[in-house]
């Protein structure tokens, strides 16, 4: 896409936490946005609902590398707790196999299994 309104710097565009999205002012009286995640995927143009009006939005894809994707972030808000809980019993894991972990020089046993 070549005609732009303008380039705008992320910066200087306003968080919508409620929304999920960047807005900027269109000259329409509505306003441009674009998402985090839209961002994340190196989409760097934020379109205006009311118009057919466009502008880039100049940023550093880096900031937004770690953003996770549409489903995992509806899926991920329930679940943070939970991770974090999981998190700790695999830790107890690990730490119990190391304790139970043995090792020897010695050839390993061979068993059958009938089945």
């Amino acid at each position: 896409m070549g005609a732009y309104y303008d380039e705008i710097e992320i910066e200087d565009m306003a968080w919508d936490e409620e929304k999920r999205v960047y807005h900027y002012p269109c000259p329409c009286g509505d306003r441009f946005g674009i998402s985090r995640r839209q961002l994340a995927d190196c989409e760097d143009i934020a379109t205006c609902p009311s118009c057919s009006l466009v502008i880039r939005v100049i940023y550093d894809p880096l900031d937004f590398e770690d953003e996770p994707s549409d489903d995992d972030a509806s899926s991920e808000e329930g679940e943070e707790e939970d991770d974090e809980e999981q998190s700790d019993s695999d830790d107890d894991h690990f730490e119990d196999a190391l304790e139970k972990l043995t090792i020897t020089d010695e050839a390993p046993k061979i068993v059958s299994v009938s089945t």
